[in-house]
């Protein structure tokens, strides 16, 4: 099990297993926000009580990405259209990951929607 959290500690999530892949997106908000996603299926995943963060929705509200509500940390994002069976988790949260061991995927959600390390 792996637990994500929030650099002040209210947020915390927690996964079955370390991710074994991770992407890394650079569309406008990904870019800025510089996580490392790791995707699960939603029942998979320990959420932080819903008072701890704070949602944004934008632009096509496909996606809510949750910021805790104290130190603003990206934490997660959930699906709002028909990919409800997964999510992601900020890697960037997880300490004692073995970076060596995971592939980071380089996705452009910024032009052609696709992962450019294919």
């Amino acid at each position: 099990m792996i637990t994500a959290a929030c650099h002040c500690g209210a947020a915390v999530l927690t996964a079955p297993a370390a991710p074994t892949e991770v992407t890394e997106c650079n569309c406008s908000i990904c870019r800025r926000l510089a996580a490392r996603w790791a995707y699960y299926p939603p029942a998979e995943v320990g959420l932080p009580a819903p008072a701890a963060t704070q949602v944004y929705v934008w632009g096509d509200r496909m996606l809510a990405f949750h910021r805790c509500r104290a130190c603003g940390v990206a934490t997660h994002w959930q699906s709002l259209n028909g990919a409800r069976d997964r999510m992601a988790i900020n890697t960037r949260l997880v300490d004692g990951l073995d970076w060596s061991t995971i592939r980071v995927r380089r996705f452009d959600g910024a032009e052609t929607w696709r992962y450019q390390d294919d």
